[in-house]
Parts: structure tokens; C-alpha cells; sequence
């Protein structure tokens, strides 16, 4: 059942884009008010486009976190992500181009470059509470608005709530007139069973670090719901026995860390009990067949 409506509701999809690590997931959570997008310090983590929505009075936001376009890499996985990217650009009403505030380098300029000039561009210079000199930024955002012409420049932290209304109350006029696309409360398009594998693929990230290479997936095998509880079943896939050392741990230590924490999380999400049960499996290769990848779910 869609919101209900006014004479005056607006409606419209904005991107959030940006190279990997700028912020852009913690942003789209922010956004949204709830945890829909993984976060990690490991760069590139989230894999698909994820939908978050927000409707707030007479306006309902719909954000579309995109993967980093990736620059370093060209395997079968980041041909896929960065196609997930360009596509989205052209079907929106507005983009975000999201950088961190007082850093504007190569990989943030080829972004840039993929931006179509007919959309709506707002800049992001995110991570503002780790800027130590505020007099640096004005600079700054000269340099940045030399470089294109953005309908607006926004410095903000995603972890301060104020500076997220603030940037709400900035988008809102370049959403068009028009009927809600989702429901009041809905918060994002996406299943429950993709939500689960996404939270549990962010354990693996946060508690593995920099040990385990980013081509590491989540399979959910099964999924069940009985009344408040649901069943999850999930397979963990790696590309060597090595990663799946790493996850285990030693005497299964760190893969009870990272399934307690993505069982909590997943009960929050959800609002009600639930029973996970994760395997590790070695499937060598697994992201650079394409085949392979459309099988995990990628485009």
C-alpha cells in the first residue's frame, strides 16, 4: 500500500556514488534511519545496487547505493560492479558524488568523468568531522567547484544527524513531482534472505580485515520464516583453504565472532528471533567466471 498523497508530494531516485571507502554505505544508512547497507573499512564491500528509502511528510526519497568504481582491478567481479554503477547513473533524478572533504584524487576524477552532465549533481565532502583545519575546506571547495558544475556542495559528516537533515532539506526540490513508489514504511526493496547474506558478509569483512582478499561471497542456502522466527542456513564461499583457515580460526573461534554478531544484527533488522547456522566453503576462481558471478546473484 503506497503513502498517502498530496497535491505537492515528491518522489524522485537519487544515486550515491563515489570511489570505495569514501562513505557512501554509512551515508545511504543515515539517509534511510536504518542499517540496510554494509559498512567495512575494507574497500569495495558492498557488491550490489541496494535501494533505501525514506518518506518523509510530503516526500519519499529513494537512494540507490551503488558499488565503488573500481579502478585497480579487472577481473570478472569488477567488470560486473562497475557496470552495476554506469547503469544506474542514467535513471536517476539526482546523483550524490561523494568524496571525503579536503581529498580529491585520480580515482575520485574518473568517477567523476561517469557522471552524465544532464543529471543533477549534488557533491558530498563527507568524513568532515576528520578534517583537523575547517579553515582548509573553503579552498578546497573552490578547487571543487572549478572542476564541474555541481547544483550544490555539501561538507557533512554521515555519523552527525543534523547534517543529515540538512542534506534531506537540500534534495528535496530536485525530487519531481509525482505518486510514492514504496509503502510509508518501507525502508528498502530488497529482500529479507538478501539482507541476511549482506550482514553476514559484513562480519566476515570486519573480522578478517585485510587478511582475507575481498573475494569472499555469501550464499544463503535456505531461508525459512516461522511466525517471528526465521531459519537462515548460510554457506560463506572463498577462493583458497588458506581463507577458509582464516574465517574459521582457531577451534572455530572466529566464525562463532562473526555468526553471533551477524545473528544479532539480523534479530535487530528483522524484530525477532533468529537461528543461523554458516558454513565455509572453498570454491576456487568463483570470481572471475561470469557464469559464476551471475549464478551468486551479479549482474
Amino acid at each position: 500500500m503506497n503513502a498517502p498523497t498530496s497535491p505537492g508530494f515528491r518522489c524522485g531516485m537519487i544515486a550515491i556514488v563515489g570511489r570505495p571507502n569514501v562513505g557512501k554505505s554509512t551515508l545511504m544508512n543515515a539517509l534511510v534511519g536504518q542499517k540496510i547497507s554494509i559498512t567495512s573499512r575494507k574497500a569495495q564491500t558492498t557488491r550490489h545496487r541496494i535501494t533505501g528509502i525514506n518518506t518523509i511528510d510530503d516526500a519519499q526519497y529513494v537512494f540507490v547505493d551503488t558499488p565503488g568504481f573500481q579502478t585497480h582491478h579487472s577481473g570478472a567481479l569488477n567488470r560486473s560492479l562497475n557496470r552495476a554503477v554506469t547503469s544506474t547513473l542514467s535513471s536517476v533524478d539526482a546523483i550524490l558524488f561523494v568524496i571525503e572533504a579536503g581529498r580529491f584524487g585520480p580515482d575520485d576524477q574518473k568517477v567523476l568523468d561517469l557522471i552524465p552532465p544532464s543529471v543533477p549533481t549534488i557533491l558530498i565532502a563527507n568524513k568532515l568531522d576528520r578534517v583537523n583545519d575547517k579553515h582548509t575546506l573553503y579552498p578546497f571547495m573552490q578547487q571543487m567547484s572549478a572542476l564541474r558544475e555541481f547544483k550544490e556542495i555539501v561538507p557533512l559528516s554521515a555519523k552527525h544527524p543534523d547534517d543529515i537533515k540538512r542534506l534531506l532539506a537540500t534534495l528535496k526540490p530536485y525530487l519531481p513531482e509525482g505518486e510514492p513508489i514504496y509503502g510509508e514504511d518501507d525502508l528498502t526493496d530488497r529482500s529479507e534472505r538478501f539482507l541476511a547474506a549482506e550482514i553476514l558478509r559484513e562480519k566476515v569483512f570486519r573480522w578478517t580485515g585485510d587478511e582475507l582478499p575481498y573475494t569472499s561471497t555469501v550464499i544463503i542456502d535456505k531461508f525459512e520464516t516461522e511466525g517471528r522466527l526465521r531459519r537462515v542456513f548460510a554457506t560463506i564461499l572463498v577462493d583458497r583453504d588458506t581463507h577458509k583457515a582464516m574465517i574459521i580460526g582457531q577451534k572455530g573461534a572466529k566464525l562463532k565472532q562473526i555468526s553471533t554478531e551477524a545473528r544479532l544484527d539480523m534479530a535487530k533488522l528483522f524484530d525477532g528471533p533468529v537461528y543461523l547456522e554458516t558454513f565455509v566453503k572453498v570454491k576456487s576462481g568463483w570470481a572471475d567466471n561470469e557464469a559464476g558471478l551471475r549464478a551468486y546473484g551479479y549482474e
